[in-house]
């Protein structure tokens, strides 16, 4: 009954008049950016973030845009993957694999519902699981010490960008970086300068939202000038727009067990929606009796995928709110967002913003049953999108970015160092080195640190009391399987992409 009525204040605040406008403008841009071949959703909040300071949002106002956003951005992504064969982001590359061959077939507008009805599903039920999940977990954070705490952060750093990555030693590498920038600015104890190299402008350490915005807006901009601005262009037409109802009756129980599957791979810190993809993916094609035509225009192909990669942005959440861990590359940016509102994720989080969580929860409700109205009788609008010129979409992200950060900040270094961002951003691609590392070492780096010291000073030095107990225990051999495992399940999950070639 507590977690009723709780709810029913979420939608007290959920539904005021600009919360919910907030809400259903968050799905609408956020279904743009994940049509849009490369951005995502961790682009496309980083890109928006500067715009909801901007406008002087409240803290829950803020995350209901935002997490609007990655909900939108986590249904767009199936739309350049069925009409163009280019996953809109990564967590949609297994969307390919069915979805452009039934539109090759002639059947893409059936694809594009049934992927909607499916992100739908795979949405709406992992809510009502963040919904018993968050608050059980939470009651379990209270008994983190600093050893498990930890033990945590090494697991986060250990499994985010190990199924994103070609090469297990860049995400470290990565990683590293991160914690090396994290380290920059006054000592929390000691009130000693590091790394600062005499410039004042970094003695209060680098700001992470420079950094996001940075790494991922900039950088994209980068990556369109370097291909020179190439248009998009449908690679197949899309026809009269029906809703299947015998390929969804059909396909329901698929949708159903890779919800169930994405959930719980969203809920394991780092994992996020690209492992809730494939695992998804590969569990369906291993369960049904007849898996001849997956690969080649299987409406439960579709399905799947797409409900198990919105499970897991739903289950990412999980982690983010209750153990202020980032589930995936886009809670770690939302991660960024609290932080900067001054809002501790973590178990107290339920007790001292009730407002916040509970609105945050109803609104993602909300979010899904806009998002299915979106995403089926106009989806040819958002198909338009695709069509979108380098030209108009350039100057659009680089102003939001821009103009965003130096309202937030004030300062013209601050740009330079986002631009700066930016161009280590696009080397990194270049090199294939991934960057959310980067922004989960910057972001958790000094709590990871407190916590190292917080244990060594109860322990008297001991480093032992890092395993002191089963909890910790758990956590190390979860992070070592975690980094371990990726090394083996790549050359499985590149068995079904090369379906496509």
């Amino acid at each position: 009954m507590d977690t009723l009525s709780l709810l029913a204040d979420g939608f007290a605040v959920a539904l005021t008049p600009s919360n919910l406008a907030l809400a259903v403008i968050g799905c609408f841009l956020g279904t743009i950016i994940g049509a849009l071949p490369g951005l995502g959703p961790s682009n496309g909040v980083a890109i928006l973030i500067p715009l909801a300071f901007s406008l002087g949002l409240d803290a829950t106002a803020s995350l209901v845009l935002m997490t609007s956003v990655y909900y939108g951005a986590m249904y767009g992504g199936r739309i350049s993957s069925i009409l163009l064969n280019i996953p809109g982001d990564e967590p949609a590359l297994m969307t390919t694999l069915d979805g452009y061959p039934m539109a090759k077939a002639g059947r893409a507008g059936d694809a594009l519902v049934l992927s909607g009805v499916a992100s739908f599903t795979g949405a709406l039920l992992a809510t009502f699981g963040l919904i018993l999940l968050a608050p059980v977990l939470a009651q379990v954070a209270f008994k983190f010490g600093p050893a498990e705490y930890f033990a945590l952060y090494v697991l986060a750093f250990c499994t985010l960008g190990g199924i994103s990555s070609n090469n297990q030693a860049k995400a470290a590498i990565a990683a590293c970086i991160g914690l090396g920038i994290a380290m920059i600015g006054l000592d929390n104890v000691t009130g000693m300068p590091r790394l600062t190299f005499g410039s004042m402008q970094v003695m209060d350490g680098v700001n992470f939202l420079v950094a996001i915005v940075g790494l991922f807006a900039v950088t994209e901009v980068f990556v369109f000038i370097e291909s020179h601005g190439r248009e998009s262009a449908l690679g197949v037409k899309l026809g009269k727009i029906t809703i299947p109802w015998r390929d969804i009756i059909f396909t329901f129980p698929s949708m159903l067990r890779s919800t169930v599957i994405g959930f719980f791979a969203g809920v394991l810190p780092g994992a996020g929606a690209s492992l809730g993809s494939f695992m998804s993916y590969t569990a369906e094609k291993a369960i049904v009796k007849d898996n001849s035509k997956f690969g080649h225009g299987d409406p439960r192909g579709v399905a799947a995928p797409e409900a198990g990669n919105n499970a897991a942005a739903g289950g990412a959440l999980v982690p983010m709110l209750t153990l202020g861990v980032p589930g995936s590359g886009t809670t770690a940016v939302l991660l960024a967002l609290l932080m900067t509102l001054n809002i501790t994720p973590g178990p107290t989080l339920f007790t001292d913003r009730p407002d916040v969580v509970w609105g945050l929860i109803a609104s993602l409700l909300i979010a899904n049953v806009v998002l299915l109205i979106l995403n089926v009788p106009m989806v040819k609008i958002f198909v338009r999108i695709l069509m979108v010129p380098a030209w108009v979409l350039l100057p659009g992200v680089t102003m939001i970015s821009f103009v965003g950060i130096y309202s937030l900040s004030g300062s013209s270094f601050d740009l330079l160092l986002m631009i700066g961002f930016g161009i280590m951003g696009f080397f990194f691609r270049k090199l294939d080195i991934p960057t959310v590392p980067v922004i989960l070492g910057i972001l958790l780096g000094n709590n990871m640190e407190d916590n190292l010291r917080r244990a060594m000073v109860i322990s008297g030095g001991d480093w032992t009391y890092l395993f002191s107990s089963w909890i910790a225990i758990g956590l190390w051999i979860a992070a070592v399987v975690g980094f371990v495992a990726p090394m083996f399940l790549r050359g499985v999950i590149k068995r079904p992409q090369a379906i496509t070639d």
